[in-house]
């Protein structure tokens, strides 16, 4: 065992903050701390990191433990090079090298056998601590944290405050401690360090403890789950998205516990107060026998961000046609093509997230499919009945001197205050919080309150950039409960790769020279990727692969005929439907009916289609 937290607490300015953390970490754990906002997590760290002391409680370490903190300040050598820094680290291999290289001049002239004796000493030393493979281990990690060669020699004042995190981090992993304490490990990194990071960690040899906001990066990472919650833990020997699982169910019980306590509570209480009423002696002592049965009630926390019971209809007004989204050829140029030759096709009812690298230019579709900017080239049509919502990073569409309450109901003039502040309290604004100007508000606030605007527009196209970001988990899971129930179509940004595990259907990642679709969430898109690299031919069979070919490629034709016969039957429908209601049918009734009847076989037709375009998907 490394450590063993047991019955921690700790409180500031007298106010608790932790009150019974209780885990241990053994060699080899993976263990992700999480909680809500404040929960104090980073408070855990520092107290096994030795940096903040606790109240009461015990804190055991072993007595071997090295320990490895990354925080939020470093203390890095500024006059350092960013490599040199890395370099530090194997200061005494380094030292080992040099005495070798020394020792093989001195051995030209002398071949004493104490020369010999401690060359072969170092030369096992040196082997045995892998020195031979540190060099090609630092550039590795270096340049897997982001670093470019010429980055190498950088002056570690010079960096920014990310690039600093990420040399910490760095040093840290080459240290290789006994344990890794890291403090949201993945800010400041991009998809390729992530994912980098993951890896590595996923093979360190030690033990690792990681607060993170980063859902798919702990279901990667950890093997353990300990959560903070009204100032104590729990542990669960599981993975993120098992956990997830059974919190919900254990809120639910946790909840019902909760509510009958307080149920409880309120009738001891009312009984109390109206013995006390009668003001005669006999029942103000069977009051006070009453409050002593009160306080001896253990109470129990109310469960922190327990999803209301609160249902709220986000069905669309009205349903869209088949084709909803169809982009041809498109191009975008500002002074030079930021990409062209996009092609993208989205149907009713399906999950689109769009990737790609950083700057290759996502929001910018958005903007050009919104008409916020113009195409250089190419094509966008919507299909017939689309009604669409816009969610933009900047949250631009708030009135900043407006109250929360207010927005709201300035945009919805027909709800009720009632139904104001139960979708509100969707999102975790109650009580006065809906009273909240929207100027005062976080960018995480400000994000809840445009969600929750998109969502009652009750539009059948929901396009969102980057909607998860600054909020914390619970409300990531609210706003993923709410897209799987919705039943429009939704074409979404996020570098939330846990967000769109759980919500896309379909994945379309955009390059400067093409858009490219990958059926399923971003598991299966990677998935994909991985089984598109290049293979060695002996490694595969060539026929197999070639009917696996043929057998896609047909399917992908028959769905797009089967598409194509989708469109028409819905314009023959629309035409028939208008015909239906002009003057001169409804005064036919022989006409009425049979244009009544061919409605009625077309759309037949189109539910057969329909049912053979799911099966093939």
């Amino acid at each position: 065992m490394l450590i063993e937290c047991s019955n921690i607490t700790k409180s500031f300015q007298g106010i608790p903050l932790l009150k019974d953390i209780t885990f241990k970490i053994d060699d080899h754990d993976k263990v992700a701390i999480i909680g809500v906002n404040g929960a104090g997590k980073t408070t855990i760290l520092k107290i096994i990191a030795g940096e903040e002391n606790y109240d009461s409680g015990d804190l055991f370490c072993n007595k071997e433990l090295t320990l490895g903190y990354l925080k939020q300040q470093h203390d890095l050598a500024m006059d350092k090079t960013v490599y040199d820094v890395g370099l530090d680290v194997f200061a005494p291999l380094i030292t080992i090298e040099n005495r070798l290289r020394q020792l093989e001049n001195e051995m030209t002239t002398d071949h004493s056998e104490r020369i010999l004796n401690e060359y072969d000493r170092l030369t096992q030393s040196f082997h045995d601590k892998d020195g031979y493979s540190y060099p090609s281990k630092l550039t590795g990690v270096l340049k897997g944290l982001g670093f470019s060669e010429e980055e190498f020699n950088l002056k570690v004042s010079m960096l920014s405050g990310g690039q600093k995190t990420r040399l910490a981090l760095a040093k840290m992993l080459l240290q290789e401690p006994k344990l890794l304490l890291l403090d949201e490990p993945t800010n400041h990194l991009d998809n390729s360090a992530i994912n980098f990071l993951e890896g590595y960690l996923k093979n360190y040899p030690h033990a690792i403890i990681t607060v993170s906001h980063d859902r798919y990066f702990i279901d990667q990472v950890s093997n353990k789950i300990v959560e903070v919650e009204n100032g104590k833990s729990k542990s669960y020997k599981c993975k993120y998205n098992e956990y997830s699982i059974l919190k919900k169910k254990q809120r639910a019980v946790d909840l019902k516990h909760y509510l009958n306590q307080q149920k409880e509570i309120k009738r001891i209480q009312e009984s109390i107060d109206t013995l006390k009423s009668y003001n005669r002696e006999k029942q103000v002592k069977r009051a006070e026998s009453k409050e002593k049965q009160l306080a001896k009630i253990e109470r129990i926390d109310k469960p922190e961000n327990l999803p209301d019971t609160i249902t709220i209809n986000f069905k669309p007004k009205r349903e869209s046609g088949f084709d909803v989204l169809k982009i041809e050829n498109l191009a975008v140029k500002f002074d030079e093509i930021l990409f062209k030759n996009i092609d993208i096709d989205i149907k009713k009812q399906e999950r689109i997230a769009l990737v790609g690298d950083n700057g290759v230019g996502k929001t910018t579709l958005f903007k050009t499919i919104l008409d916020q900017l113009n195409a250089y080239q190419g094509k966008i049509k919507f299909g017939s009945k689309v009604d669409l919502a816009y969610y933009d990073q900047e949250h631009s569409t708030l009135a900043m001197d407006k109250t929360i309450f207010n927005e709201i109901s300035d945009n919805f003039p027909k709800m009720t205050n009632t139904e104001i502040r139960n979708s509100l309290a969707l999102f975790n604004f109650k009580g006065d919080d809906v009273f909240k100007e929207i100027s005062l508000l976080s960018d995480g606030e400000k994000g809840r309150v445009v969600l929750t605007e998109i969502l009652l527009k009750q539009a059948n196209l929901l396009i969102l950039d980057e909607p998860t970001n600054h909020l914390d988990i619970a409300s990531k899971e609210v706003l993923e409960d709410a897209l799987n129930q919705f039943e429009g179509t939704i074409f979404f940004i996020s570098h939330d790769r846990y967000f769109i595990n759980k919500v896309a259907t379909r994945v379309i990642e955009l390059t400067s020279t093409k858009a490219i679709s990958y059926d399923g969430n971003y598991d299966t898109y990677l998935n994909h990727k991985s089984v598109a690299k290049p293979l060695k031919k002996e490694n595969v069979d060539y026929l197999d692969m070639k009917q696996q070919n043929a057998l896609y490629r047909k399917q992908q034709n028959k769905i797009k005929k089967i598409e194509t016969n989708i469109s028409i039957l819905e314009t023959k429908i629309n035409t028939l439907t208008e015909q239906l209601h002009s003057e001169e049918v409804l005064n036919d009734y022989q006409k009425y009916n049979q244009i009544n009847d061919e409605i009625s076989e077309l759309e037949n037709q189109l539910n057969t289609l329909m049912e053979e375009w799911e099966a093939l998907q």
